[in-house]
């Protein structure tokens, strides 16, 4: 007889974004993504940071002012597809924790991406999410908010012996 509670697909690739965003330094917002293929294997993830050989250190993690985050930030979508390396992401899904932003629209449909599974559409009134789903649904991706009873995942890092 097989184990019961096991998680389902879904919720197992959203695991997977949400772990990947813990990799954040970001100190307010910590975004993951997890891109799958129509067969179920993870092609790639990536979360909000800075470009790699920009140190965590030297650029301002700040959200005001005239030097921000926001100009060096690469989000976890875009990280996500260039971490694929030129793999194809035709067909895939994207799986984030937050609704992705017009610019990681622009991302996502030029790589074939089409489906976005996300937990939280917390800026939905935003002139930037308003683009982002006027450009998805123009190119034919599809976006919905994953629906889980599952409120918490807990991994343990203590082998047994």
């Amino acid at each position: 007889m097989k184990r019961e509670g096991y998680i389902s697909w879904e919720e197992y690739f959203m695991g997977v974004a949400l772990l990947a965003a813990c990799r954040s330094k970001d100190p307010n917002t910590q975004v993951g993504a997890c891109i799958v293929g129509a067969d179920n294997i993870i092609l790639s993830t990536g979360y909000n940071g800075f470009p790699c050989g920009c140190s965590d250190d030297e650029f301002s993690w700040e959200r005001t002012g005239e030097d921000t985050k926001y100009q060096y930030v690469v989000h976890a979508e875009l990280n996500a597809v260039l971490n694929a390396n030129g793999k194809s992401l035709k067909g895939a899904r994207i799986y984030v924790a937050l609704f992705p932003c017009n610019e990681c629209a622009k991302a996502i449909i030029q790589s074939g991406i089409k489906e976005i599974v996300y937990l939280s559409d917390k800026y939905a009134d935003s002139l930037s999410t308003l683009a982002s789903k006027r450009m998805l649904d123009a190119a034919g991706v599809k976006y919905r908010r994953l629906r889980t009873d599952m409120k918490k995942l807990t991994l343990d890092f203590e082998v047994e012996r």
